[in-house]
């Protein structure tokens, strides 16, 4: 069983995708830890309801980013943390964990790189007019979105499509391509 933490800043959902994947078998994963950038994001208390372990913290306390990321590699190296896993976490990581988890820091983001980096890529694909969105999975380097792509996985933007019906197909595949690449990657290494 492969040991993560997974990273998160607002609601979880993805947190939820791959715990329940790990409650159903289909994961052989623990989550050991959920880091968590913002006092009030709701994954805080979907993690303590299933009684995880998180390190919750506010990046303005520390005097830099790699401060308080050596901490992080410091909560993350005591639950014998295998696997990073961002899942909406909204900062770049820097030298601390890159440094402590190379290959082994993935992330998930809503379009279909190297398109549409960065934040709100949804709305920058949908105002694009793009006619295929989708989602992708990448090895975390020091470039924002920029590591070598793990999986994709796409869908049409048919006429009439609004953003809140893109966005909810974004998700509904995030919430299956997220487990099943994270099977993937955890078995191979």
């Amino acid at each position: 069983m492969r040991k993560i933490a997974v990273f998160a800043s607002g609601t979880g959902t993805n947190f939820d995708a791959i715990q329940a994947s790990i409650e159903k078998g289909q994961l052989d994963a623990s989550i050991e830890l959920v880091v968590v950038d913002k006092l009030d994001a709701k994954v805080i208390e979907k993690a303590k309801a299933k009684q995880i372990d998180t390190f919750v913290f506010n990046p303005k306390e520390y005097a830099s980013k790699n401060d308080y990321e050596r901490v992080i590699v410091e909560e993350c190296k005591r639950r014998g943390v295998e696997w990073i896993v961002l899942a909406g976490y909204m900062r770049i990581l820097a030298d601390a964990l890159l440094e402590a988890y190379p290959n082994h820091i993935v992330n998930i983001h809503p379009s279909l790189l190297p398109a549409f980096k960065g934040k709100d890529a949804i709305g920058q694909a949908f105002n694009y007019g793009v006619k295929i969105m989708g989602v992708s999975i990448h090895y975390v380097n020091a470039e924002m979105d920029g590591g070598k792509i793990i999986a994709q996985r796409c869908f049409d933007v048919v006429d009439g499509m609004t953003h809140d019906e893109a966005e909810a197909k974004i998700h509904a595949i995030e919430h299956q391509l997220y487990p099943e690449t994270l099977k993937k990657l955890l078995e191979e290494k």
